[in-house]
């Protein structure tokens, strides 16, 4: 299978996975849904590491620590954002990420002294905040915007969590290894979070959305992880953006989500500004072939 066609299909579950942790919203905290995700997860990867003969245990575990912290946090306030908002906003916000790391960067610059700052970077900086003024604007209400602030962080905290994944890999550490950390990660944030907000009966409808939550992301994970091995990684991170066309159909079709020109310049503007911010990074250092899925 093409790195293009695993990428499309990579993100078409990925988007369907947001629509099962919406649904799955209605009955769960979300502590409870991260838990559960990490958990199927967790098992998932831990068999394919048997299968594959990777080793489990790390040399490095402060930083699967420190990695696993920013990730589980970006997608706890992910969740959290997707069972409050338009799911095509709360989306959007998340896939920020692309532009927060170019934020990173020239922050990155201007601390080390360099002589000049990329320009283009600052301007693909302040077209993704352009695109996420006109998303929030129509479709968050007064009493959502704590809901807005919440995927936006999740952005932000989803790019530390891409940068410490890329320095795990040029230590060496196996891509299941990273994302089995994190999903233990998830199970011990998840159970935590669930102490404190109370824990939910279990339905029919309920166990199985939770079930296609881990599957969905497990899978979309795996098949993303392949994409970048065989693929162009600026083709694939361009491709990963059709997350947000998925998932505006699915608000749409599913939930009656609000269709405004706003809204739709906003995701634009969003999508051109992490291609062009992904263009630049990738020009500036070397491929990185780490795939920048869910967080």
């Amino acid at each position: 299978m093409q790195a293009v066609l695993l990428m499309i299909v990579a993100t078409l579950l990925f988007a369907t996975m947001s629509v099962a942790v919406k649904l799955a919203s209605a009955q769960y905290g979300t502590g409870e849904i991260v838990f559960y995700r990490g958990l199927i997860g967790a098992l998932m990867i831990a068999g394919l590491s048997r299968w594959r003969g990777v080793a489990l245990r790390t040399p490095v575990p402060a930083m699967h620590f420190w990695r696993s912290a920013s990730g589980v946090a970006a997608l706890m306030l992910w969740f959290y954002a997707i069972g409050n908002l338009p799911l095509a906003t709360a989306v959007t916000l998340n896939y920020m990420s692309s532009v927060w790391m170019a934020m990173f960067l020239i922050g990155g610059a201007v601390l080390l002294g360099a002589a000049r700052v990329d320009g283009r970077l600052v301007l693909s900086v302040m077209v993704g905040f352009a695109g996420v003024a006109l998303i929030l604007r129509p479709t968050i209400a007064h009493n959502q915007l704590w809901h807005g602030m919440a995927g936006l962080l999740s952005g932000m905290l989803a790019a530390m969590a891409y940068l410490q994944v890329t320095a795990l890999g040029r230590a060496g550490e196996p891509e299941l290894r990273v994302v089995l950390y994190f999903s233990l990660g998830s199970v011990a944030a998840g159970a935590v979070t669930a102490a404190f907000e109370g824990v939910h009966p279990h339905t029919v409808t309920g166990v199985l959305l939770l079930l296609a939550t881990g599957l969905l992301a497990t899978v979309a994970q795996l098949l993303m992880t392949r994409a970048y091995s065989i693929g162009r990684p600026l083709v694939n991170a361009s491709l990963q953006y059709l997350g947000i066309v998925f998932s505006f159909g699915y608000g749409v079709w599913l939930f009656g989500d609000p269709v405004t020109w706003m809204a739709l310049l906003g995701m634009a503007l969003i999508v051109a500004a992490g291609i062009g911010a992904s263009r630049l990074r990738s020009q500036a250092a070397p491929q990185s072939n780490t795939p920048t899925s869910e967080s």
